[in-house]
């Protein structure tokens, strides 16, 4: 047989579709020609191939080898078409049998050696292509990640060797257990239960982990002092809203935002598939922080692409790798303004695309934003200490570098003032993260058993519907408007704000003192 057909996959933004590996054999001078928009990394394997096939052995044809990547239109990158371009040159030549290739797809870059290297991507490739009813053979250090798709059947493998042995029936590679959906290894035996019941021998309870505070999270109950700013985290975090924090340096803003992520709901399934197959994309997903959650704090100095994602084959930026998670900007106005304005569109959508002449790529972007800032240029403006010597310009200035449209859609601005020397020299522990986390839990199971989404995600028509304050709070809410001179994005954000607090207080309307809370947090000078 002189042609061989196989699967792959490719990715373009968050899909991965599937491609087809064409492998012809013909007579003529010998030559190795791929084609189907291949990228220089893809046309490479031509050399790594070669290579792999003459050190495991195998007899590399010396005919004329045409391989078409299909569909053509569709551009190919990375060397993770090594794996399946080998073994079709091996079945085209009949060095393998053909019966068994269209039960799998392949993917792994080859070693000159005819080892497998990890690819970039392998959580999102099964993510998309659990469904197709093949199963995926990938190089073992990928499978980890790659079995945690609950539908995906992942054989592992080590060099090109066992794929061919596997193909053959003369070597099986056991398929990937995905170990969650497995008996833990610590539950007791038998034997225990019955020494047990005895009285022989005691076992020790199961502790349900997923309920407990994951230990790499910091704990809130660290913090001491600013139990407002605390609060006003505990409505974003119940709620799913953005917050800017505005204070002097050493408030705490930074330690308030890295123990954010302890006080939100764990993940759900599909939340961390989403955010695992972003985080695989561009290879820094780690297997041992399944469900949890993404926080990112890029430092001021970056640019528009790497927040918003970008480049000739467009990857996903900060905004998109903070899925369901925590995107920290500090030292928000030292960011160039252009790169600020970028996160515009994305707070109000909820996602982003990326055009480009000849690619076009859209990337999820549900994400928390926290940001912080100080309220001057040397940052003690308002300090007790009395350091500050910014002239009313520089401190408008300063402030002026955050656009107008910006500060509108961050639904928290809260002052984060300096910890007074009582609080910091206490000795008393705050209250801790999984207390919090707690209340944060009961009021989301409220926003979902209502509308089925959190109250940031709320439409225009869905607030009229959920957060319709009582007659008192409309009356505040009409004062407010006016004298603060509010938007009607700000106005919606408000009551999007006051029914997160009804809902950790456990009320079905939306009162008074519900919107007289919310307004408090529209109210930073800017």
């Amino acid at each position: 047989m002189s042609l061989a057909v196989l699967y792959s996959r490719a990715l373009s933004g968050m899909e991965a579709e599937l491609v087809t590996v064409e492998v012809h054999l013909a007579n003529g001078l010998p030559s190795f020609t791929i084609v189907g928009l291949p990228e220089t990394e893809v046309k490479e394997s031509r050399e790594r191939v070669r290579a792999a096939l003459q050190n495991c052995q195998f007899d590399f044809p010396a005919r004329r080898i045409t391989v078409n990547l299909a569909p053509a239109d569709l551009p190919k990158e990375s060397g993770r078409y090594d794996l399946p371009i080998a073994l079709g040159i091996l079945a085209a030549t009949g060095q393998i049998p053909t019966d068994r290739l269209a039960e799998y797809e392949y993917a792994g870059e080859l070693a000159l050696t005819g080892e497998l290297r990890p690819i970039r991507g392998a959580l999102a490739m099964t993510y998309r292509a659990a469904n197709s009813g093949r199963a995926f053979i990938l190089p073992e250090a990928n499978a980890a990640e790659a079995a945690l798709v609950e539908a995906a059947v992942v054989y592992p493998a080590k060099t090109l060797l066992q794929v061919a042995a596997h193909l053959a029936r003369r070597e099986t590679i056991k398929p990937y257990l995905n170990l969650p959906e497995t008996l833990p290894p610590h539950y007791p035996d038998m034997s225990e239960v019955a020494a047990h019941l005895a009285r022989r021998e005691t076992i020790k309870p199961y502790l349900n982990l997923p309920e407990t505070l994951p230990p790499h999270y910091p704990d809130m109950s660290e913090v001491k002092g600013q139990e407002q700013v605390k609060r006003a985290l505990e409505i974003a975090a119940a709620g799913g809203h953005s917050v800017l924090m505005m204070g002097p340096p050493g408030a705490g803003k930074s330690m308030l935002a890295a123990r954010f992520p302890g006080i939100l709901p764990q993940m759900t399934q599909q939340e961390a598939l989403e955010s695992a197959a972003l985080q695989s994309l561009d290879g820094s997903f780690d297997v041992s922080r399944w469900k949890s959650r993404p926080y990112r704090a890029p430092h001021h100095t970056a640019s528009g692409v790497a927040l918003v994602g970008g480049g000739s084959n467009p990857r996903p930026g900060e905004i998109s790798m903070a899925l369901h998670g925590v995107l920290f900007l500090d030292e928000l106005p030292e960011f160039d303004r252009s790169v600020l304005e970028v996160l515009r569109e994305p707070l109000e959508s909820g996602h982003i695309t990326i055009s480009r002449a000849a690619r076009r790529a859209e990337f999820p972007a549900q994400f928390q934003l926290i940001a912080a800032m100080n309220p001057c240029p040397c940052g003690y403006f308002g300090h007790y200490n009395g350091k500050c010597r910014c002239t009313p310009d520089q401190i408008s200035r300063y402030r002026g570098k955050i656009s107008g449209p910006l500060l509108d859609r961050i639904d928290i601005q809260i002052e984060v003032p300096a910890v007074p020397q009582d609080d910091l020299l206490g000795k008393a522990a705050g209250e801790s993260s999984l207390s919090v986390q707690q209340r944060v839990n009961a009021a989301r199971a409220r926003q979902l058993a209502r509308q089925g989404k959190n109250n940031a995600l709320l439409s225009v028509t869905e607030i009229e519907a959920f957060c319709t304050p009582d007659a008192p709070g409309i009356a505040l809410l009409q004062q407010a408007l006016s004298r603060l001179n509010l938007s009607a994005r700000a106005y919606h954000r408000i009551l999007k704000v006051a029914r997160s607090i009804a809902d950790l207080a456990g009320s079905d309307a939306v009162t008074r003192s519900h919107i007289a809370e919310a307004v408090q947090y529209r109210r930073l000078n800017f």
